[in-house]
C-alpha cells in the first residue's frame, strides 16, 4: 500500500527555518509531479510549493523568496526548506504526490497525514 509519510514538522519563532520531508513508501512504479500544500486554522487549504518529476517549481506568493522545494527522485522524498518563517505560516503542511502504480495506467493523486508546524512570535 502506498502511503506518504511526512516528518520534520514543529514549533519554531519567528524568524526561524524547519525542513519538512516526504517519503513515499509501498510498492508503485513512478511518482510524477509532488507537492506541498498547508491548512492554518478556520482557513482553506492553500498550496505551499510544487515540483515537477525534472524538478521545475512553483510556490505559493506568501512564500517566494523564503521557501524552497526539492526532491529526491531516487529516494521517493520531496523536501522543503523554510526560512525567515512568520508566524502566519503556522499551518498542518501536507504532502501530495501524483503516482503512477503501474506502469501505462493514470496516476493517482496520494496524501500524506501532515505534520503541524508552530511558528511562536
Amino acid at each position: 500500500q502506498v502511503q506518504l509519510v511526512e516528518s520534520g514538522g514543529g514549533l519554531v519563532q519567528a524568524g526561524g527555518s524547519l525542513r519538512l520531508s516526504c517519503a513515499a513508501t509501498g510498492s508503485f512504479f513512478s511518482i510524477n509531479n509532488m507537492a506541498w500544500y498547508r491548512q492554518a486554522p478556520g482557513k482553506q487549504r492553500e498550496l505551499v510549493a510544487g515540483i515537477t518529476y525534472g524538478g521545475s517549481t512553483i510556490y505559493g506568493d506568501s512564500v517566494k523568496g523564503r521557501f524552497t522545494i526539492s526532491r529526491d527522485n531516487a529516494e521517493n522524498t520531496v523536501f522543503l526548506q523554510m526560512n525567515s518563517l512568520k508566524p502566519e505560516d503556522t499551518a498542518v503542511y501536507y504532502c501530495t504526490a501524483e503516482i503512477w502504480l503501474v506502469a501505462g495506467t493514470s496516476a493517482t493523486d496520494y496524501w500524506g497525514k501532515g505534520t503541524l508546524v508552530t511558528v511562536s512570535s
